[in-house]
């Protein structure tokens, strides 16, 4: 009997620290966690930044991963089963620019504004990339969108547009419950 009542015990005890760790525990990390890291750390090769001359600004940074996570939802675009981490993902993007800006200073009234500048931003470079892609001259693109309209050469932006249009190649090849867990380069 002893042994049945500290089981009980240890069921129930567990049940309240799961609860006491949801309210005020750290957040569950997202489904698409893997992904988003994925996205990042491809965005901060230093290969961007020194042989595609983007800049290694703030906006140069965001403009790079927003390229990227473009790349990315238009290949998951392609499989409807990928629809809600497809939202997830977005949502992600999203948390993750809404706590940059906070940790850059700017305050509660200015995020939204700036969150949905961003969104605008995201949503443009979808729709340059899309239209590019089917093309297969991202540099028009790239020119306005990643270099917001610098000549950063012609060295530059090939590289940049191979090292693109290369990354969709490998996407392209790839199941997407692989992407999903983080595996896109």
């Amino acid at each position: 009997m002893p042994e049945i009542a500290a089981r009980q015990g240890g069921a129930l005890i567990g049940v309240v620290m799961g609860l006491i760790d949801k309210l005020f525990g750290a957040p569950r990390p997202s489904p698409t966690a893997p992904l988003y890291a994925a996205i990042i750390a491809n965005g901060r090769q230093p290969h961007w930044y020194l042989d595609g001359a983007v800049p290694d600004t703030i906006d140069g940074r965001f403009d790079m991963i927003a390229a990227i996570l473009a790349l990315v939802l238009l290949r998951l675009e392609d499989d409807p089963s990928s629809a809600g981490r497809v939202a997830q993902l977005t949502e992600q993007f999203i948390d993750d620019m809404d706590g940059q800006l906070r940790e850059s200073g700017i305050g509660d009234v200015g995020i939204g504004k700036n969150v949905g500048q961003m969104m605008s931003m995201l949503g443009g470079r979808l729709g340059a990339y899309r239209e590019a892609l089917a093309s297969d001259d991202l540099a028009p693109a790239l020119r306005r969108n990643l270099y917001r309209g610098n000549d950063p050469g012609e060295d530059a932006v090939a590289h940049v547009s191979a090292q693109l249009l290369g990354l969709r190649e490998r996407l392209a090849g790839q199941e997407s419950a692989a992407i999903l867990a983080g595996q896109i380069g």
